[in-house]
């Protein structure tokens, strides 16, 4: 992951030193440099950094004035850089993430970034997220008639307090439950409340093939496949799940081997 960092001091020197110290570590980019604060409002409205090293005392607009102004929607994380331990409190009353003293310690600065690093992924892991749920809400709203090329390659499972990812490419079989659905990865099922009929609309062409009324498979999971003797298929999966396939859904057969059985 590479912070992309926006260095904000009206002291060049100030500037240059917190740069090099900056520098050293591999996963930081500095995207830019301003010296006052107007000019670092266009800077992060233009370069969207992840991180803002602010100081406070400036001519024109004080770094409290700016983090003030930030846009919520695209607001980086900041941490103040500044001679002066007065401002402490008025800097976290407009969420500053941290306040590092000049002449700044090495020390210090690392554990700075140590937890400007930990911000930013969750940050970001919130955001892609929140595009996710918008995504999969636009896709439930239409339901399975949303065009496969349009849907995500991933969705959204709720585990207790938490909202965890789940690549498409990673889920073994999916089994209907009513209006719920149980997702299974591994040795792991989350449940989640969406119609089997979506799903397969929705992913049929992420390698999801329909085998039963209930059941999807993803085929990159299938090893085997017994044919019984009512016309009927037991699929087997990699790591041994049996699933079965009935009659009316043996087109699947067809997706998985190119012809019919």
């Amino acid at each position: 992951m590479t912070i992309r960092v926006l260095i904000v001091d009206d002291e060049e020197l100030a500037r240059g030193g917190l740069r090099a110290r900056l520098e050293r570590s591999q996963d930081v980019l500095i995207v830019g440099e301003c010296a006052s604060g107007p000019d670092a409002l266009e800077a992060i409205h233009k370069l969207a950094p992840d991180l803002v090293f602010l100081d406070i005392q400036m001519p024109e607009m004080s770094g409290l004035e700016v983090a003030a102004a930030l846009d919520g929607e695209v607001r980086p994380q900041v941490i103040f850089v500044t001679a002066f331990d007065a401002y402490a409190m008025q800097a976290f009353e407009v969420h500053a993430l941290d306040y590092v003293l000049k002449p700044v310690d090495d020390q210090r600065l690392s554990a700075a970034l140590t937890r400007a690093r930990e911000a930013v992924r969750n940050a970001r892991d919130s955001d892609f997220g929140r595009r996710v749920t918008l995504a999969i809400a636009g896709m439930s709203a239409a339901g399975a008639g949303v065009p496969a090329e349009l849907a995500s390659d991933r969705l959204l499972v709720r585990a207790g307090d938490r909202m965890i990812v789940v690549r498409v490419a990673e889920i073994d079989w999916i089994e209907a439950s009513g209006d719920y659905a149980s997702i299974h990865v591994g040795k792991k099922a989350w449940l989640i409340r969406e119609a089997i009929t979506v799903l397969a609309g929705r992913y049929g062409a992420r390698g999801l093939a329909r085998i039963h009324r209930s059941t999807l498979v993803n085929l990159d999971r299938v090893s085997e496949l017994r044919p019984l003797a009512n016309g009927e298929f037991t699929v087997v999966l990699r790591d041994g799940t049996e699933l079965k396939m009935s009659r009316n859904y043996r087109s699947a057969i067809d997706t998985l081997v190119g012809s019919g059985l």
